[in-house]
């Protein structure tokens, strides 16, 4: 197995370089929320970084639904902590993989010329500043760009099956939109972790769920999972848009529900309202529903790369764009069409 320990880095000056970066650089902007007509290629200034940050020269970078729930700032509540009128970052992007350039005073993990995984701020760009601790060390066996489809969505998937789900091997597992970036990691990880998966997606990727090693696979279009033929354990809803009763149908008496996604619900709250809602039923029924917020952190990336190293799981990487064609990218994921994730490269 490819050695996860981060290479000895000893004293350095507060922004050490390997090779000192441009000032100017080449960025996807985008100066109003809006559907992908608002992005647009522009020289920007590098970003700079703080004391506990890495500046990371990005080679490329995975972009998901949280990406264009930021870009399109809806639903409307998700504005009040990222700008109400327009972006406070207004570089998209949070995945990424690339070369630490220069490292902050108080960061001891990382040195210049360091290949990198994780999450940053503003990853559609040549640079981005990136948290130490939201870092890890790219695996010498994955690609750049199978490495930036990696963070944002892979560890959603492992904290929801395992820290929020509690996964038990031996458990029966639905995920529902098994096809997408975090169902593609879901289904892999639940196989891997000893669980029976059963993936629900629609009928042209059924295949594709099939090869990420699901046991079952449901076809939406044709078949109810909460049709009371099969009860589970433990639901990963991916999907976003089953209603709590359809959802409890399917599972066991004590199962447990796990909400991550919601793309219904209006342009105000979007799909909150179903994790609300579930939350506030819990404590008075025997099944357990809950959700999360993935916390961004270098210990489960960790963990899932090595998972990745062992051949457990694999980067399912749709499509690869260039960084001019990020407007089209981010037309192909709203459009529902990737098969895991979508990810742009950036020149050098």
């Amino acid at each position: 197995m490819t050695s996860m320990t981060p290479s000895a880095v000893g004293d350095r000056d507060a922004t050490a370089t390997a090779q000192a970066a441009p000032d100017r650089m080449r960025a996807i902007v985008q100066p109003r929320y809006g559907d992908a007509d608002v992005l647009a290629e522009a020289e920007i200034a590098v970003p700079e970084i703080a004391d506990d940050e890495v500046l990371v020269e990005i080679r490329a970078a995975g972009i998901d639904r949280g990406t264009w729930h930021l870009m399109t700032g809806l639903p409307y509540v998700m504005r009040l902590g990222f700008g109400l009128r327009a972006p406070k970052t207004p570089v998209p992007g949070l995945d990424l993989a690339g070369v630490v350039t220069a490292v902050g005073a108080g960061v001891t993990r990382f040195a210049p010329g360091d290949e990198v995984v994780g999450i940053g701020k503003g990853s559609l760009a040549q640079y981005a500043a990136a948290r130490e601790d939201k870092l890890a060390h790219k695996p010498s066996t994955l690609s750049f760009e199978q490495a930036a489809a990696v963070a944002v969505s892979g560890m959603t998937a492992l904290q929801g099956l395992t820290e929020v789900g509690g996964l038990q091997a031996g458990q029966h597992v639905l995920i529902t939109g098994a096809s997408g970036g975090v169902g593609s990691y879901a289904v892999q990880i639940a196989k891997a972790l000893g669980a029976t998966v059963t993936g629900v997606s629609s009928t042209a990727k059924t295949g594709f769920v099939r090869e990420l090693g699901a046991d079952h696979v449901i076809d939406y279009t044709h078949e109810d999972f909460a049709d009371g033929r099969d009860r589970y354990d433990l639901i990963l809803d991916v999907g976003g848009n089953a209603s709590l009763s359809r959802l409890r149908r399917a599972l066991t008496p004590r199962g447990t529900l796990v909400i991550t996604g919601g793309e219904d619900g209006g342009r105000w709250i979007g799909g909150t309202d179903r994790q609300l809602r579930a939350l506030a039923l819990s404590p008075f029924i025997g099944q357990r529903l809950t959700t999360y917020i993935a916390r961004e952190h270098h210990a489960g990336l960790e963990r899932l790369l090595e998972m990745i190293v062992a051949g457990q799981v694999v980067p399912a990487v749709d499509r690869v764009y260039r960084l001019d064609e990020a407007p089209e990218a981010m037309r192909h994921l709203a459009a529902g069409q990737a098969r895991g994730k979508v990810v742009v490269t950036v020149g050098t």
